[in-house]
């Protein structure tokens, strides 16, 4: 395995981490115990979760990957083996069953206290805003047109204050942000410069693959340029650019099958590029899972690449992208790719 540092810390966490939204719904306890002893086996010491898990979100299983996890610690001891994830649900968009508040200092606090029992630990290593509060765009949305209907007020120096107190307490111990934008970004980097007090934002967990590379468009600057890594989500495009939704017959088990609606990553464009990126890795004897993966892991702006899997079979050849290296052939083509059709799945 190879490892990066959380940005600004003496954090050592493993470039590819372990995601973990099926588990409780498309992965049961047992398999999702199976996957985290194997990836602690391969040298994997960062688990991202949140309480909106399992994905897709649904009341009656409100929080259930959280507990499997603090089953799984509570089971083998190993909690300090690893570096913890998790995250704060936003106001509105798929969490409207958990709460209404947003990011007020209550929410946040009952929240963290909430993680901290079904995880069975005394702290979190990184906590992170799930998405803003505000109207912007995130998962997937194209344009912007919400600003004139937004009501929302900016409170980021009280939700900072939460934070602060929070570390303060040892609950958590660093602080995150997720699907945000380059505004958003420097806004909450900016408040604790100015407030030195004020907890910094040391990652943000945004999507980025071959299909979606809009990362690198005013966020990767961002990123190089205040040293905020980025957590890579949906390396696969929901495990489109593993080629299995290529075939005619869709596999009947997979995260599309079960649930259509997933198709941020299935347009025609996206086919289409999917098309071109499987065939140049079939040609440079590679499969398309880990030039996918591998394309991720090679770019500067990375802390840690993060991967998913339902089955043990996917969650070891995604794993093994962490040795597989891009020849300059491979990038070239790519990026002739990427050119033709580009970021066809924002």
């Amino acid at each position: 395995m190879k490892y990066t540092r959380l940005p600004h810390t003496d954090i050592k966490v493993s470039k590819i981490c372990l995601g973990t939204m099926t588990w409780g719904r498309q992965n049961n306890e047992e398999e999702a115990h199976e996957q985290m002893d194997y990836a602690l086996e391969e040298g994997i010491n960062f688990f991202d979760t949140a309480e909106l898990y399992p994905i897709p979100a649904k009341k009656e299983l409100y929080a259930v990957t959280e507990e499997l996890i603090g089953n799984w610690f509570k089971k083998t001891g190993n909690r300090d083996k690893v570096v913890l994830a998790t995250k704060i649900a936003g106001r509105g968009g798929p969490a409207q069953f958990i709460r209404t508040t947003g990011f007020r200092k209550d929410a946040i606090i009952n929240a963290v206290e909430g993680s901290l029992e079904r995880l069975q630990t005394d702290y979190i290593d990184l906590y992170q805003l799930h998405w803003p509060e505000r109207n912007t765009n995130y998962f997937g949305q194209r344009g912007y047109n919400a600003h004139a209907i937004d009501a929302w007020e900016d409170n980021i120096h009280q939700v900072l204050e939460t934070l602060r107190d929070l570390v303060s307490e040892g609950k958590i111990r660093q602080v995150g942000i997720s699907n945000e934008s380059p505004w958003g970004t420097m806004r909450f980097l900016e408040e604790s410069k100015v407030h030195r007090s004020l907890p910094r934002m040391l990652t943000v967990q945004n999507p980025y693959n071959l299909l979606n590379r809009l990362f690198e468009v005013g966020m990767s600057e961002v990123s190089m340029r205040e040293n905020i890594g980025l957590l890579a989500y949906s390396p696969l495009g929901f495990g489109v650019l593993s080629g299995k939704y290529l075939d005619e017959v869709k596999p009947r088990k997979a995260r599309i099958t079960l649930f259509p609606n997933y198709n941020r990553y299935s347009g025609d464009n996206a086919t289409r590029a999917t098309e071109k990126y499987n065939q140049l890795a079939k040609d440079n004897d590679l499969s398309l899972t880990q030039m996918a993966l591998a394309f991720v892991n090679t770019r500067p702006f990375i802390t840690s690449n993060i991967i998913g899997a339902t089955t043990m079979e996917q969650l070891k050849e995604n794993i093994g992208s962490i040795d597989v290296e891009l020849s300059d052939e491979v990038l070239k083509g790519i990026e002739e790719i990427h050119n033709d059709i580009p970021n066809p799945a924002p």
